[in-house]
């Protein structure tokens, strides 16, 4: 498993409102279809107005993001 960290903005009552978001996935893919979800499921937002900037592979040591910490960690000790 690795951490990605999506940033862009989406649409919400005529305003672009911008965002960070760190995910533990299997591919860029997979984390841009997660990032869209998360955000149509939390702010009711189209996919369509959702703007994905860029998707950037994070090392362990760059992960701000304590759940995600946790997944990746858990994902190596179940490999051990």
């Amino acid at each position: 498993m690795k951490a990605f960290r999506v940033m862009g903005q989406f649409e919400m009552a005529r305003r672009y409102v911008p965002f960070t978001k760190e995910i533990a996935c299997e591919t860029k893919e997979e984390a841009v279809e997660n990032i869209q979800s998360r955000l149509g499921s939390k702010h009711r937002v189209k996919r369509k107005k959702i703007k994905i900037e860029s998707v950037r592979e994070l090392k362990p040591e760059e992960v701000e993001d304590t759940y995600v910490k946790e997944m990746l960690e858990e994902k190596d000790a179940r490999r051990a």
